[in-house]
């Protein structure tokens, strides 16, 4: 497609990737970053957009998280920290010619169809500037607007609370009785944080169980031990795995925590070996979920009342695309239905890489979704008819909530299935283009579904 002009909105790690693999299609691509550095919520700038923590560590091993273009270094450790995550994808941006084609401190505004090209509009700074462009990958990721509760527990209470999207260090805990609410990733680390300063153990408080799973099984990281039975269907896979689990620590149960409930793999499970530590020690204690919120205490569904100084929400993340309206994003940006969780229904030149739940880590995923985006931008991947692509979205959306139930199910994809997919994907993309079916080939008009 020669000099096809494409905005990259975002330069987190699907940014990145989205830009590199099109570059090396010989695309002519602009990267809008509101931040003033490369790698999104691994390179916190200072204005508490990233929900990074001082503490935060990868919970999927290098070997499984790093991209396939750009190994993460031999000597590293198998969980690195989020300050080397930062530095190796600023590597990456400057390795693969990037990092120049970012415009930072760049945020998109709107993002509109005219015709048959794209018009983008940014602020920076004070000014505002307005471009066209061919094509649109949206990255933006989806950890950026903290969710809240809704409804509101009932009552009031009288001291401080915050989300976990603004907790940076401990230091804040310092002396105080805190509560966390939540039972994923943030909030483990933060309880586990907060116990080495708090004044008396942390309250962990959860309405719905998960699966914790260590770091390490039997001497190798987990997520690896999880790979190796990536060839067994996943309700195989669950057994196998919720028999090893069990073996080597035991049930949540029996460390005071809710039953989860569903199976191992049908929701992200927590990862973290020092949670359980702490709560076999009583510096972190197990509590149901919150009833209502009593002044200096509050109360929890079992009816018992504790006083609390600092709460803590680790309660997720709204998924927003601020700059598409509900004319392309529907009513609700969670349930959009994509080809392969990346092409637009109505029009493929909107692209959408790392808008997933993903059962293991997000940068293999994101450096497949950018590689079958580049192909087809470059006129070299051709996509099924619009009837097949619907077919495949039902398909996968049905398989999902039998899998996953009611919670995201359009988001949703198995890690290694998916980064397996993608590629034969893309050949067949290939043959049909060779075929002669169409590629390339935008609406002038706005989308129908």
């Amino acid at each position: 497609m020669g000099s096809t002009r494409v905005a990259v909105i975002g330069a987190g790690a699907a940014g990145l990737a989205s830009a590199k693999a099109l570059l090396e299609e010989g695309l002519d691509v602009t990267v809008l970053e509101r931040g003033d550095r490369p790698g999104g919520l691994w390179a916190p700038d200072g204005d508490g957009t990233s929900p990074a923590y001082d503490s935060l560590h990868l919970n999927t091993s290098k070997g499984r998280t790093e991209f396939a273009d750009f190994p993460m270094p031999e000597q590293w450790p198998d969980f690195p920290s989020a300050a080397l995550v930062g530095g190796y994808l600023a590597e990456y941006a400057d390795a693969f010619g990037v990092t120049g084609r970012i415009r930072f401190g760049s945020e998109a505004g709107a993002v509109r169809r005219r015709d048959a090209e794209w018009e983008v509009t940014a602020r920076r700074g004070a000014d505002t500037t307005t471009e066209m462009y061919d094509a649109v990958v949206v990255a933006n990721g989806h950890n950026r607007e903290p969710k809240w509760p809704a409804p509101a527990y009932p009552g009031a209470f009288d001291g401080a609370q915050l989300h976990a999207h603004d907790y940076r260090s401990p230091e804040m805990f310092a002396g105080r009785r805190v509560l966390v609410v939540g039972m994923g990733n943030s909030a483990m680390d933060i309880a586990v944080d907060a116990s080495y300063v708090s004044s008396g153990p942390v309250l962990l408080s959860a309405r719905r169980g998960t699966h914790i799973v260590p770091k390490y099984l039997f001497g190798r990281p987990a997520d690896a031990t999880g790979g190796a039975l990536a060839v067994l269907p996943w309700r195989i896979r669950q057994k196998v795995a919720e028999t090893v689990l069990r073996l080597a620590v035991g049930t949540p149960q029996s460390y005071g925590l809710p039953r989860p409930a569903d199976g191992l793999f049908r929701n992200h499970p927590t990862v973290s070996d020092t949670i359980l530590h702490r709560l076999t020690h009583g510096e972190v204690v197990a509590r149901p979920g919150v009833e209502r919120l009593d002044g200096a205490r509050v109360v929890f569904t079992d009816g018992t009342a504790e006083g609390v100084d600092v709460i803590v929400w680790a309660t997720g993340y709204h998924v927003t695309i601020p700059f598409l309206d509900s004319t392309w994003l529907g009513d609700d940006a969670e349930a959009m239905p994509l080809y392969q969780r990346v092409f637009h229904l109505d029009d493929p030149t909107l692209a959408f890489v790392g808008l997933m739940q993903s059962t293991g880590a997000a940068l293999p995923v994101v450096e497949a979704q950018a590689k079958l985006v580049a192909a087809y931008l470059a006129g070299r991947y051709a996509l099924p008819p619009p009837a097949e692509q619907h077919a495949a979205v039902r398909r996968a959306h049905a398989a999902a909530v039998q899998r996953w139930g009611d919670r995201r199910p359009t988001m949703r994809i198995d890690f290694d299935q998916y980064v397996a997919a993608l590629p034969r994907e893309i050949r067949a993309g290939l043959r049909r283009a060779a075929r002669g079916a169409a590629v390339h080939t935008p609406t002038s008009k706005a989308p129908t579904s």
